[in-house]
């Protein structure tokens, strides 16, 4: 488009006009965005610019799928969408594994994808591709821009989408020669997502079921919560006495110190918590879903029909029976349906106060007393340690591994926005969700854990750290292999070991080459030392963690579950 074009036009609506970048930039603000997470790519390079003069703090980081991750964590602790730059398809499909978390896990994302020119298209031009049938299946929405003047209503869209209902990631491609192009247009005003809240004639119904029970027990998961949604889901449990546990890593909606805490049901769970939610009479499934891990593969509730009385709670359409025929869908968003919990009244007496103190007795002695495990690091008994010292507003990130187990079962989370960790079982997202947590929230405590497979999934973002001055502690727990996978291997193919033996470096040499402070830790004894000083160094920090390679979880060995699948 001429200069001219573009005066007359702007003349025509009587304001200044803004170039694309401009207006992205714009929009973003506009919705209050205070952070991007990104790796600058050539291709919006327009955006970069405008981001200069922004009010916007920019985290450049070292690999896509880092920043994406980082962008998670800030749509989970803030409630609204973390926003992730990427460019062109090899930085879009790095960036991918972070779209797919935030599907899985629920999590308001917007990720912004630089394209190829407009007048290129379908001749295969540098790095080109087709971002709407790439991420379709796997965003909420993918979209292109097309025309400038669009880019106000497709970002509020977007932001609508990322927020409303079953929040979730969208995908926006901007082509490069739309974003040098300008338009008379003004950023949208800022999204506020609309709470759906339950019908009155569904919490009476609610009221009846309880009031029928006899071994009520609630689950809590998903994500749309707030502070103040957890604040009345407990008062709830205090006035109902009702047992209350928390779905696969959504361990910090309920206080872990709580009476009525009866802990998390997530991988390898208490036995004795499985059992008491098979034996339920009703269940109240509130924010989650249910899905393949918390359900124990689908086995704790029948499908289509569980035998327990089962309401479920989501704010997405969509999941109300989707696996589950509940006896009472609710579809609400949880702040909603928090609030007008405190219009259900308990019944006159409570006959399931025993099962809740006994509840409480089986978490107590589940994560209170962690067994010997092979080796000199005892791994319960510094969580144990840590469980004491860290501050209530501490956040804590994992990715997945076995080394998961440790920290999810020995600690406590005790406020709502502590815990950041991922349902969808991804490698890797620990370490760049603790580094997007401390950019947002650089007076709290953060401590993420790996395991040495998991920790070289995103390592190079410790570079990220360091640039930022951001004092996170990374727990590495090293084992020499992919643990989880040769924990599978020994039980379907005993004795016969491939592909999960891993060659590490010294985590603490790696800490101190890229500026940070660095510890190896191979006792029990050593572990407090060793976090007090990463804790006074002020700097990014590594305690590598030497485990047994025999203590694959806290209840088994390899060589247990090697027998035993050789017993068969």
């Amino acid at each position: 488009m001429s200069d001219d074009a573009i005066s007359s036009r702007a003349a025509a609506r009587g304001a200044a006009a803004r170039t694309g970048g401009q207006l992205i930039v714009d929009c973003l603000q506009a919705q209050g965005v205070e952070h991007v997470f990104c790796v600058p790519g050539e291709s919006y390079l327009a955006v970069l610019d405008a981001l200069h003069d922004a009010r916007i703090a920019v985290t450049v980081c070292r690999q896509e799928g880092g920043a994406a991750m980082m962008a998670d964590a800030a749509g989970r602790l803030t409630g609204r969408p973390g926003v992730v730059m990427v460019t062109r398809a090899p930085g879009a499909t790095n960036a991918s594994a972070g779209i797919h978390i935030a599907e899985q896990d629920s999590v308001p994302l917007v990720m912004f994808v630089g394209q190829i020119d407009r007048s290129m298209r379908g001749r295969g031009a540098f790095q080109e591709m087709d971002y709407r049938a790439v991420f379709g299946t796997m965003a909420k929405w993918a979209v292109e821009i097309d025309e400038v003047e669009r880019i106000p209503e497709i970002v509020s869209r977007a932001f609508h989408v990322a927020m409303q209902g079953r929040p979730g990631p969208v995908v926006i491609a901007l082509p490069e020669d739309m974003l040098l192009e300008a338009a008379s247009v003004q950023a949208g005003p800022r999204v506020e997502p609309v709470e759906i809240w339950p019908g009155l004639t569904q919490m009476a119904e609610l009221q009846k079921l309880i009031w029928a029970a006899k071994k009520p027990i609630m689950i809590l998961g998903g994500s749309g919560w707030s502070e103040k949604a957890c604040a009345s889901v407990a008062r709830f449990a205090e006035r109902f006495d009702m047992p209350v546990a928390a779905s696969l890593r959504r361990q910090m909606l309920f206080s872990g110190e709580h009476p009525n805490y009866a802990g998390e049901i997530g991988i390898a769970p208490n036995p004795k918590l499985r059992a008491r939610i098979e034996g339920a009479d009703l269940v109240i499934l509130a924010g989650g879903r249910m899905s393949e891990m918390p359900s124990q593969s689908y086995a704790i509730l029948e499908i289509p029909s569980p035998k327990q009385t089962l309401v479920h709670v989501h704010a997405g359409s969509e999941e109300i029976g989707r696996v589950y025929h509940p006896a009472l869908g609710i579809i609400a968003s949880p702040n909603a349906f928090a609030a007008a919990l405190e219009s259900v009244q308990p019944p006159h007496t409570i006959p399931w106060s025993h099962e809740t103190r006994q509840a409480r007795e089986d978490y107590l002695a589940w994560t209170d007393q962690p067994p010997r495990i092979p080796g000199r690091l005892q791994m319960g008994e510094a969580m144990l340690w840590l469980r004491n010292r860290l501050p209530k507003d501490a956040i804590v990130t994992n990715g997945a591994g076995n080394y998961a187990t440790w920290p999810a079962r020995f600690l406590r989370f005790r406020r709502y926005g502590t815990q950041l960790a991922p349902t969808s079982g991804s490698m890797g997202y620990g370490v760049p969700a603790a580094i997007g947590a401390k950019r947002l929230h650089p007076d709290r405590m953060v401590v993420a854990f790996a395991g040495d497979g998991c920790f070289l999934m995103h390592g190079q973002e410790f570079a990220t750290a360091v640039q930022y001055g951001l004092p996170v502690i990374f727990v590495v727990v090293d084992n020499g292999m992919y643990g989880t996978i040769r924990m599978h291997q020994e039980r379907e193919y005993p004795g016969r070991i491939s592909a999960t033996a891993l060659k590490n470096p010294n985590f603490a040499d790696y800490a101190r080459a890229f500026g940070g402070h660095g510890e190896r830790v191979e006792s029990t004894e050593e572990f407090a030392p060793a976090f007090e000083r990463a804790v006074a160094s002020g700097k990014p920090a590594i305690l590598h963690c030497l485990i047994d390679p025999e203590a694959i979880t806290p209840s088994q060995t390899l060589a247990q579950i090697r027998e035993r699948a050789l017993a068969r």
